[in-house]
């Protein structure tokens, strides 16, 4: 069984900052690009940011570049997104997911992941 460990949600006042962890726990990174995504009620889930983990190239979404931050731990396995000077339009429900392969020329689009973790949900209070 494949598993995606996402954490690291929660209520935080527009402004504030929290850091969102992925953790693979059945798998290695290596040669796997970590996407995270998010996604509002009624709204398709869209991807904020990846990493690709074997060089750290890393690519955002215009409206987060400058205040999230997509990192990785490779003795962790573990990827984080650093979520800076949040606004109320960040709310959502924030998911990691794994593709094999480089996310930052490709790999937009959520159906081609294949492996998902479990939505932590944001929520930036105005």
């Amino acid at each position: 069984e494949v598993r995606l460990v996402a954490s690291g949600g929660g209520l935080v006042p527009a402004g504030g900052s929290l850091r969102l962890s992925c953790t693979a726990l059945t798998f290695t990174f290596d040669g796997f690009s970590v996407g995270w995504f998010r996604q509002v009620p009624g709204e398709e889930r869209e991807r904020v940011s990846c990493i690709h983990f074997e060089d750290g190239s890393t690519s955002y979404k215009d409206s987060v570049k400058g205040r999230f931050t997509v990192s990785s731990d490779n003795a962790k396995n573990t990827v984080y997104l650093q979520l800076s000077s949040l606004k109320g339009e960040d709310t959502a429900v924030y998911y990691c997911a794994a593709v094999w392969g480089d996310c930052t020329t490709s790999y937009y689009a959520e159906t081609l992941y294949d492996y998902w973790g479990q939505g932590t949900q944001v929520t930036v209070s105005s």
